[in-house]
């Protein structure tokens, strides 16, 4: 298992954390996904190596912008 952390910018409420879950969640590996609105935290799981740009990208579609955590 292998984790990647991001933040994530826009999100306000518990309807935004479903978009950015339900999104990411298609990601083709991915296990897991732990978003908060208030923290602008998103953690996701994977069985193998995740892709920030396909993160980045499903973020997007999700109608938010998001960045690896520093």
């Amino acid at each position: 298992m292998t984790t990647a952390e991001y933040r994530v910018s826009g999100m306000t409420c518990g309807h935004c954390e479903m978009s950015v879950r339900e999104e990411v969640g298609e990601i083709p590996g991915v296990t897991g996904v732990d978003v908060s609105a208030a923290t602008g935290d998103l953690t996701v799981t994977a069985t193998g190596a995740i892709d920030d740009a396909a993160v980045l990208a499903a973020v997007a579609e999700a109608g938010y912008t998001a960045a690896p955590a520093a």
